[in-house]
């Protein structure tokens, strides 16, 4: 009897999890975006609170200038096509790590971005631009959630203790843990490609060459060719048919980047992840 419930139960709680995302795409949402966002702030200062004790978080100006010029000009193309985004922290860190060639956004606009891939890839501006806007696209696409719902879903116990518990601390609690995780495990291929859509745009609008996406992930390739791939390509799988769908994609977002006027910005948070 108590099977057959928990089966009923898992059911019920699915069908009512779903949710659609920004492409159209239909998402399993058993964790909401608020609660997301306030897990992923939790991860977020504790990682950085991490880094900052072993002396990781880069200070350089140069470095952060050029993190916050290239940030600051796609946030304000998120906030155009998510203007409740435009209430989130952004905040980015730049990780000194070099053996890393890795970037990521959770919930909530909190982003890093490791020191292996500035130095590994030496992407361009543009490039560099791809890499963070594909990031933001996640957010933007509430992956975070998405993933943290998968991972919830995979134990009908975890899921009745979130829906069910009413201890609101608890529930936090196992939804600041699967954050953490969300930021190393990989996204699904659908996740992918709507951040690869999403994010070349938010590039395009923000003044950076389409172009860069392709050359981004020849790069990437590239590197990724040895022994050791780079993070990023575990998380971020690079394939042949995905620089083909990003080529495709180029023609149509040239008129947003060739378009006339100054491109906006938005205030970001950089080194400052104790705010």
């Amino acid at each position: 009897m108590l099977r057959r419930f928990s089966v009923a139960f898992l059911v019920a709680v699915l069908i009512a999890g779903c949710a659609t995302s920004p492409t159209g795409r239909t998402q399993l949402m058993l964790v909401s975006e608020s609660q997301a966002i306030a897990a992923s702030r939790q991860a977020y200062l504790q990682e950085m609170d991490k880094y900052k004790r072993e002396g990781k978080l880069v200070t350089d100006p140069a470095v952060l200038n050029r993190v916050r010029m290239i940030t600051e000009r796609l946030v304000a193309q998120a906030v155009q096509m998510r203007p409740d985004s435009r209430n989130w922290q952004w905040t980015v860190e730049v990780i000194d790590d070099p053996k890393n060639v890795n970037a990521w956004c959770m919930a909530g606009g909190r982003m890093a971005i490791y020191t292996g891939l500035l130095m590994k890839i030496d992407p361009t501006d543009d490039e560099l631009a791809q890499v963070m806007g594909h990031e933001i696209a996640h957010a933007l696409a509430n992956h975070t959630a998405e993933r943290m719902s998968t991972a919830m879903a995979t134990q009908v116990g975890v899921i009745a203790a979130g829906v069910l518990s009413d201890k609101p601390a608890q529930t936090m609690a196992m939804a600041a843990v699967a954050a953490q995780l969300a930021v190393n495990l990989p996204n699904s291929r659908s996740q992918e490609s709507e951040a690869d859509r999403i994010g070349i745009e938010l590039a395009a609008r923000a003044g950076f060459n389409p172009h860069a996406a392709v050359t981004l992930w020849q790069k990437m390739a590239a590197y990724g060719g040895g022994k050791n791939p780079p993070q990023f390509l575990s998380t971020h799988p690079s394939d042949a048919a995905r620089q083909q769908a990003l080529a495709a994609l180029v023609n149509k977002m040239m008129p947003y980047y060739q378009a006339p006027g100054p491109r906006p910005t938005f205030p970001v948070r950089v080194g400052a992840a104790a705010v």
